[in-house]
């Protein structure tokens, strides 16, 4: 039997004939509609414990699972006994509703409307007729006061509103005026503060040859603006009543050039789909009114883009042009917010939009407003996964337009401007120590001498989610660095404000600023899973998808590979859904990584899956992730296979990029030059806490035992210690040395044999 379910009025559900199905009690119908809510994702127990109940009785899990069970037997009747339920499926810590995207009526509704959108006039009126005929009644009409259902009920009833309006403007098109005009004037009554109807409506008026009642409609629209909200008409409302008192001709009849709708405002596309405000960028204007209705580009000769998107973005910049002055403030923050969309393109996008960005942070300087340019800088706001800077230098120059910002808002107040300001710090500085930080050891020899028996008490101290390390001496406790300290006074604004996209921005500053010691792979999952639960519950998608990353990262450095598989898959989904191209990139590093810490592979097979990946970074817009990287992989990969003694020479005058410091004590040893690989590896800097602090940590340890400097053998197994659980290197979710285990057994045993042996 096939189940088929409506949201679209009062929660039920029918099998394939048509025969509602029973649901039995509210409690039922309850966990059912939460389910749909969730959109096929998994909702906990808990969860749905707490949406069921005010104050949950002591037997509320039991309860839920008994919920469950009926509706299973509902829904599936023909199930045999102990056989796995395929639709309402038990997935980790509770329940997903496996519904077929055709299975709900919302989410056939929403697909509809979308699809009107580029359907032409005869065909869109045909659909949106359809699809507003099964509206049965509010959306999850007996949740109405269910926090769980408020998002999603007020989405579906903007986006009939839309649908409603792009109705009107099909019949427009279609010359069919008058009967546009009761659905539109109910329309309008029922939704007073929706200009786009009142437009609409005065236009059909105007076509059916009532001009008098098209003017008294505008100028009712101005009054109830006017003297309810205390604003003016919007251009178009303006536009129209000029145009209607100067009889222009282009309002008798539908325009002759329109072949499609375009969109009334953002739609969600499908049962995964974020909502109608998911991740629209900052400060960009929304989607326009009706193609049938919106002026064409300037410019008699100007080609008329293919296609309904790229009609729509020539004629809203057009239009944008027009109405937002060359000088306005608001236009740096439209585009930032259009850089940021522009970065998460990837490749030339994402370079692109780095340049561009420090171009509007320093036009934003130049204007002397401090709550501006917070809001320029707070809005780029693109999440990052690598934790290495593509640029230090324009990094430096962002932080420290942040820091004179932070110096100059008025105080107190405008602390969500503050969070940002705070978070872009934390997000920023990745791996490298703020100018007004103390200074660290400049080389490893330094360190070895002075820093080896503090460092990862006082670094485990900078991360307060962290458990701490193997018990050590006692040590003077180190202020935390700039960055730490502004990641965590960034989350806790944004806690305190409960708002979920500046704590999804600042859980991002948090996770870049979670390296401070090894070992720490168990505080980035629990980030990556806040993430991904907040970024599911309130649509935002590229955070979801930066959460998923971080998993599969911290997943990998734990070995747990089953569970780093899961958050592949989920992010190659969403990227292929909401295209976002550069998470490829990560993703087949992240399997190509797999295949070597389980699959046993031979040496060509895992050296062709390296360089396979390697090959997307090129033109990938990372140039901090990829320059030295590939040789890198295939180092740790020779030097976790059993020849190892012999493969080291064959990686000599590869470009070891940023990693240099740390390969060339090895590359000299395998050439026997041993004194110069002591002297190489005392001058070779602490590695950066970043994601591949362990592996470098690992490369200096196996190097140190190889010359017998036994101080820089102590360090390197005191900064290893913490991650003794862990796979080197694997956090990066790009290469691994293997169980750093091995590693510092392998330091023990040097240590253990007499000095100068």
């Amino acid at each position: 039997m096939r189940a088929v379910f409506g949201v679209l009025g009062p929660v039920s559900a029918w099998d394939d004939a048509g025969e509602p199905i029973a649901l039995k009690g509210p409690r039922h119908r309850a966990v059912l509609a939460r389910l749909i809510v969730a959109r096929r994702r998994v909702v906990p127990v808990g969860h749905l414990v707490d949406d069921l109940w005010e104050e949950p009785p002591a037997g509320a899990v039991s309860a839920v699972r008994t919920f469950v069970a009926a509706l299973r037997r509902a829904l599936e009747p023909e199930r045999p006994p102990r056989a796995p339920a395929r639709l309402l499926v038990t997935e980790g810590p509770g329940y997903a509703l496996r519904a077929e995207p055709d299975a709900v009526d919302a989410w056939r509704f929403e697909r509809a409307v979308t699809a009107a959108a580029t359907l032409p006039p005869a065909d869109a009126l045909a659909r949106l007729d359809e699809a507003l005929g099964w509206w049965r009644g509010p959306g999850y009409a007996e949740f109405a006061e269910a926090p769980w259902a408020r998002a999603e009920r007020a989405k579906l009833a903007e986006l009939r509103l839309h649908a409603v309006e792009r109705r009107a403007g099909a019949r427009l098109a279609l010359g069919l005026a008058a009967e546009a005009v009761p659905d539109l004037d109910a329309h309008v009554t029922e939704h007073p503060w929706r200009e786009e109807a009142w437009r609409l409506l005065a236009l059909a008026l105007y076509r059916t040859g009532r001009q008098g009642d098209a003017l008294a409609v505008l100028r009712r629209a101005r009054a109830l603006l006017v003297e309810q909200l205390g604003v003016d008409p919007g251009p178009a409302l303006r536009q129209l009543e000029a145009d209607v008192l100067d009889q222009a001709a282009h309002l008798d009849v539908a325009r002759s050039d329109v072949t499609h709708l375009g969109a009334a405002g953002p739609v969600a596309a499908g049962p995964d789909a974020a909502g109608p405000d998911a991740e629209r960028p900052s400060g960009v204007a929304p989607a326009p009114a009706p193609a049938s209705e919106v002026r064409p580009a300037p410019g008699p000769d100007a080609p008329e883009p293919a296609g309904a998107a790229a009609r729509v973005w020539a004629r809203a910049a057009a239009d944008y042009d027009r109405a937002v002055s060359a000088g306005a403030r608001a236009r740096l923050e439209s585009t930032v917010g259009l850089l940021r969309s522009l970065a998460l393109t990837g490749g030339e996008g994402l370079e692109a939009a780095r340049a561009h960005r420090v171009a509007a942070v320093a036009a934003a300087e130049e204007l002397g407003d401090p709550e501006l340019t917070a809001r320029v800088i707070g809005a780029y706001d693109v999440p990052a996964i690598w934790t290495r800077a593509d640029d230090p230098e324009q990094a430096a120059r962002i932080v420290a337009a942040a820091e004179r910002t932070l110096a100059a808002l008025p105080a107190p107040g405008h602390a969500a401007a503050r969070a940002r300001l705070l978070a872009t710090i934390a997000l920023e500085t990745r791996g490298t120590r703020s100018p007004t930080d103390p200074p660290e050891a400049a080389d490893l020899a330094t360190l070895a001498a002075t820093g080896s028996p503090a460092s990862a008490a006082s670094a485990a101290s900078r991360c307060p989610a962290s458990r701490p390390p193997a018990p050590q001496a006692p040590a003077p406790q180190v202020p935390a660095p700039r960055a730490t300290r502004a990641a965590r006074e960034a989350e806790e604004i944004a806690r305190r404000l409960d708002d979920p996209a500046l704590l999804a921005f600042a859980l991002g500053g948090r996770f870049m600023q979670c390296f401070e010691r090894a070992g720490l792979a168990p505080d980035r999952d629990a980030i990556g899973a806040e993430l991904v639960a907040l970024s599911a519950r309130h649509g935002l998608v590229a955070y979801e998808v930066l959460g998923h990353l971080i998993r599969v990262q911290a997943r990998s450095a734990l070995a747990d590979f089953a569970t780093a598989d899961r958050h592949a898959a989920a992010v190659d989904r969403l990227a292929d859904r909401h295209e976002l191209p550069l998470v490829g990139v990560f993703t087949q590093w992240y399997r190509a990584l797999r295949l070597v810490a389980t699959g046993h592979p031979t040496g060509p097979e895992a050296e062709a899956a390296y360089r396979a990946a390697a090959a997307r970074l090129d033109g990938a817009g990372m140039p901090g992730l990829e320059r030295g990287l590939l040789p890198l992989a295939l180092l740790c990969l020779r030097l976790t296979r059993e020849d190892q003694g012999t493969a080291l020479p064959a990686a000599r005058g590869a470009d070891w990029g940023p990693y240099a410091p740390w390969v060339r004590p090895l590359t000299l040893l395998a050439d026997g030059r041993r004194a110069e690989a002591a002297t190489a590896l005392h001058a070779a800097p602490p590695p950066p806490h970043d994601l591949l602090y362990e592996a470098l940590w690992c490369l200096i340890g196996r190097a140190a035992i190889g010359v017998g400097d036994r101080a820089v053998i102590r360090l390197a197994r005191s900064q290893l210690l913490p991650a003794n659980r862990e796979l080197a290197g694997a956090g990066s979710g790009l290469l691994t040395l293997g169980p750093v285990a091995h590693h510092l057994a392998a330091l023990d045993a040097a240590l253990a044999e007499p000095e100068g042996s």
